[in-house]
């Protein structure tokens, strides 16, 4: 048997027409950029994750930026962020001119932790962002508090948690600000690239959309500096219709998760994923942890199943950072995770037998490497 590690094409086999015909309109009209589709995706993604406005934008990566220019956060300036996390937050961060300053992660969560964070506060922080990694929303409580406390922003990026939830609440507005991925493999997925920014803050939507048009009020009116961050109107209509469905393909994932759970509880040497208390994870990603994950994953390559690494080179040991002075050793949790993180298949058609051949191969390699 073969399983990939997600299925883009049958995905879109089952939306294809609904997709093609709205693909079809946009053409029709040869509106490429913003425009109705893209104003639609954006109220109805604002209305489901409980946000007052959503601004679609060209990349989560901008949206990073956008949502950190927004702010006023700049040269001097210090923002709080995991360094267990993709290197695109850490982007947002650079491209304002301001410093990353990395911190720890939870060792059952895999998110930012608040008491690492707390001790990272100095006089220069401006912003701590919080990813909900993997698609497990991170203690917003716990961060919130320190974003008062020191009258800091509290930043989220949600890229791979869209519908995850926190105590009751969607992830998404329980910041200052926050910022969604449309790449095509997130759960919510576009064909090409896109992005999101949501906020509450009525001020801060008028200068995320001004800056993601050239910084213009109106045309030709430019009363801020600003960028290219406009979303196409084909990914506002592809969006559209994913949106619709989006809600009983992350109840899908969840059943997923719940069969793995099931079926590689109490295995020697295998760590499962922990929901964060109080959260809705929504399994972007399927992550465990195994002492040999190398030895793993190529034990499911040869049987025809493709994993992930997610991720291998901690961001404080990346080339790109060596001016800031991090060492191996100085975040170890995040540094065990590189190590011995694997992402399983995780994809809404999967199918039950798929998920069976996975656990079953995953069991019978632990049970292999405890008996020698």
């Amino acid at each position: 048997m073969k399983v990939p590690f997600l299925d883009l094409r049958l995905n879109y086999q089952s939306v294809k027409e609904e997709i093609n015909k709205e693909i079809q309109e946009v053409l029709d009209t040869a509106g490429y950029i913003l425009g109705p589709k893209v104003e639609a995706f954006e109220a109805r993604f604002a209305e489901a994750h409980q946000a007052k406005h959503a601004i679609g934008v060209s990349s989560g990566t901008d949206g990073n930026h956008l949502a950190l220019w927004a702010l006023g956060v700049g040269p001097g300036d210090e923002v709080i962020m995991p360094a267990n996390t993709f290197i695109a937050t850490a982007w947002g961060i650079t491209l304002t001119g301001a410093t990353p300053v990395f911190v720890d992660c939870d060792p059952l969560t895999y998110n930012i932790d608040p008491a690492m964070v707390e001790k990272a506060i100095t006089t220069k922080t401006r912003a701590i962002i919080a990813v909900h990694l993997y698609g497990n929303p991170a203690n917003m409580d716990g961060l919130r508090d320190l974003a008062v406390a020191n009258n800091i922003f509290l930043i989220e990026d949600a890229a791979q948690a869209h519908l995850a939830q926190f105590k009751g609440q969607m992830v998404g507005g329980l910041g200052e600000i926050s910022s969604f991925s449309f790449y095509p493999g997130k759960n919510l997925g576009a064909y090409g690239e896109g992005g999101a920014v949501l906020t509450n803050n009525d001020e801060l939507a008028v200068k995320v959309k001004m800056i993601r048009d050239q910084g213009q009020a109106k045309k030709y009116h430019h009363h801020s500096y600003g960028h290219n961050y406009r979303m196409e109107a084909i990914q506002g209509a592809v969006l559209g219709v994913k949106l619709k469905y989006l809600e009983e393909w992350t109840r899908m994932r969840r059943m997923i998760a719940d069969k793995y759970n099931e079926n590689l509880n109490n295995l020697d040497g295998i760590f499962l994923p922990t929901e964060t208390a109080g959260g809705r994870h929504v399994y972007h990603l399927y992550v465990i942890q195994t002492e040999d994950r190398d030895g793993m994953k190529n034990y499911l390559d040869g049987k025809g199943i493709v994993s992930g690494l997610h991720y291998p080179i901690p961001i404080h040991m990346q080339k790109c950072f060596q001016s800031l002075g991090y060492r191996k050793g100085d975040f170890p949790v995040t540094e065990q995770l590189a190590d011995r993180c694997l992402s399983l298949p995780m994809f809404p058609e999967m199918t039950t037998e798929q998920v069976q051949y996975v656990s079953e191969n995953v069991r019978l390699f632990a049970t292999q490497k405890a008996t020698i």
